[in-house]
């Protein structure tokens, strides 16, 4: 039905993820749960929510995620080697009320 859903943090993913990306999971998630790859008329709307709040879940999940040893020096030394990726401001979300 969908293809898989990649991994969005570092050191999987070299760089940061993009909205793009998250947007991408969300969208291949909410396909996957639902069973539709396409949303009805009828169902868009709660369709697109879902994937909206996904996309949201997953920037606050990366957001608050600390990746040990991912630092400059390779995990050696510092300040125990985590590194906590930085905030971001969260997209606006359409139709958010």
């Amino acid at each position: 039905m969908c293809r898989s859903i990649k991994t969005l943090r570092p050191p999987v993913l070299p760089e940061e993820a993009t909205e793009d990306d998250i947007h991408a999971a969300a969208l291949q998630y909410v396909r996957k749960v639902s069973g539709f790859r396409a949303p009805a008329a009828h169902n868009r709307e709660v369709f697109e929510q879902a994937v909206d709040e996904i996309a949201e879940a997953t920037r606050k999940l990366l957001d608050g995620l600390e990746v040990r040893g991912s630092g400059p020096s390779g995990g050696s030394g510092g300040s125990g080697g985590a590194a906590k990726r930085p905030v971001r401001e969260p997209a606006s979300v359409s139709g958010a009320a």
